[in-house]
Parts: structure tokens; sequence; C-alpha cells
């Protein structure tokens, strides 16, 4: 199975996620896109596959998202992604795409969504320990 995952590697549930893909046993295309934005198409497209909006796919923790006003009802979707693309730091992380499905990995265990079930052979614990597969490799949580 092929995999994508746009990744911050200062990010916790960036790092859980990408454990957790290769866990599985994929080796995924790792975009660190605070380095490597995607284009304005390809950051439509995986807003619009994780079927989420614009708005819910900016993150406002950490960011300037307060100084640029990105609260303000009356933004436009190409505004916001407008914003995002200048300040990448405003995408939320991680989103991952694989021929399952595209998803916002908040928390990192939405990724086993899309997944294959049966990759999993072991326990799969998060960097803070909590358990997220058990001893066989079901999920947890």
């Amino acid at each position: 199975m092929n995999a994508t995952i746009y990744h911050n590697p200062a990010c916790g549930t960036s790092r859980n996620t990408l454990a957790l893909i290769r866990a599985a046993g994929i080796q995924p295309t790792v975009i660190e896109y605070l380095r490597t934005p995607p284009s304005r198409e390809q950051l439509s497209k995986i807003i619009t596959d994780a079927g989420l909006t614009v708005r819910e796919s900016i993150r406002e923790k950490d960011t300037p998202y307060a100084v640029l006003c990105l609260d303000n009802p009356e933004l436009t979707d190409d505004q916001l992604l407008d914003a995002m693309l200048a300040t990448p730091s405003l995408i939320n992380r991680p989103f991952v795409v694989t021929q399952l499905g595209t998803r916002l990995a908040r928390p990192s265990e939405v990724v086993l969504d899309i997944l294959p079930a049966d990759a999993f052979k072991g326990p799969f614990a998060k960097e803070d320990g909590e358990q997220v597969l058990d001893r066989e490799g079901k999920r947890l949580v």
C-alpha cells in the first residue's frame, strides 16, 4: 500500500501517526509540509478528500491565526487557503493519504481508518505510553 503523510517532525501527533503507518509495514512518502508546502490544488483536494472544510483544516494553536484574524466568518475559503499557503504552519497536521482514503489524523489513531486492519501483528503505544493496539494488533481506541 502507498501512503503519503504531510508531516511535521516537531509534532507528537504527527510522529505517532508516522510510527503507526510504519508499524503497519508501510514506508510512506513523508512530506515535511513546512519545508515543502503542497500546491493550492493539492491542499484543496486533500481537505476535500478528508471530508473537511477549509476552516476545519486550519491550525489555530501556536500559529498566527489570531493575529491574522482568521476567525473572521466573512473570510472565504480562497482567502483561508491563501493564508495557509503563505504561512504553512496554519495547515493542520498530519494529513495522510492512502488508497483507502484521506484523513486529518487528529488524534493519531484516526489513521487506522485508512490502513489495512490486518497489517498490525502486535501492540502499539504512542510516545506518551497510551496503548492504541493490543498484543494481537487489534485497535483499542
